[in-house]
């Protein structure tokens, strides 16, 4: 099985347990677990070049998910909007579309940036937050989906779900050299991404297809902006 890598704090708890699964399983002679930047993996996944990823949440409608995804369940603090002048943040289209659904203005930041920002003071609206507030329910930003080795996918799910996973403080550290992001704030963070997808999680990810598909945003594609997610 192929497996695309994301290099995203928000996966860093599953980024310990692949590399325990692998190390103590069979499964390591039969999984390839390469990394690469978001947009790349999307596009492999779309194009069978892999065989599983976390995928962005607006591309992955009509995907066969293992029941994993990436969940705020309120505020995040990765996902920020600083109201003003419409200005997408070109590593994730699922947030730019999060901000179109919710009715807000304003220059997009994710991942670190944001996380920086927000533990500089900036005044900024936190989406998932927004989003909770406006129809109470989590926000899903992507779900693990596969487009074959079921089984396996979903064995490993189901044991990455039932192991909440005790991050090394060594790779604290070297999330944080590598982030610019202090190890308490990255603990914090941390905190607040849940990774199972629930039956209120889905509720949230089935509300935020339908309501972007009124804006016109159809599987990731976007009328008037191009493709980045």
């Amino acid at each position: 099985m192929r497996f695309g890598r994301i290099e995203y704090l928000n996966l860093l708890p599953f980024h310990v347990f692949m590399k325990r699964y692998l190390r103590y399983s069979q499964a390591k002679s039969a999984i390839r677990y390469g990394a690469d930047v978001p947009s790349k993996i999307n596009r492999a996944f779309e194009r069978r070049r892999i065989d599983a990823a976390f995928i962005s949440s607006v591309k992955a409608r009509g995907c066969t998910d293992t029941g994993l995804g990436i969940i705020a369940r309120g505020e995040v603090q990765s996902v920020l909007l600083v109201p003003g002048e419409p200005k997408p943040d070109s590593a994730s289209a699922t947030s730019n579309v999060l901000a179109r659904v919710l009715g807000l203005e304003g220059e997009v930041l994710i991942g670190d940036r944001a996380l920086r920002a927000y533990a500089e003071g900036v005044e900024a609206i936190d989406l998932a937050q927004a989003w909770e507030r406006q129809t109470g329910l989590p926000f899903v930003f992507a779900v693990l989906c596969t487009h074959g080795h079921v089984k396996e996918a979903e064995r490993l799910s189901r044991r990455f779900a039932r192991a909440p996973q005790k991050i090394p403080q060594y790779l604290l550290r070297q999330a944080s050299r590598r982030s610019g992001i202090a190890v308490s704030v990255i603990r914090e963070y941390l905190g607040r991404i849940d990774y199972v997808l629930d039956h209120r999680s889905r509720r949230g990810l089935k509300r935020f297809w339908r309501l972007a598909a009124e804006k016109g945003v159809r599987r990731g594609r976007q009328r008037k902006e191009p493709d980045r997610t």
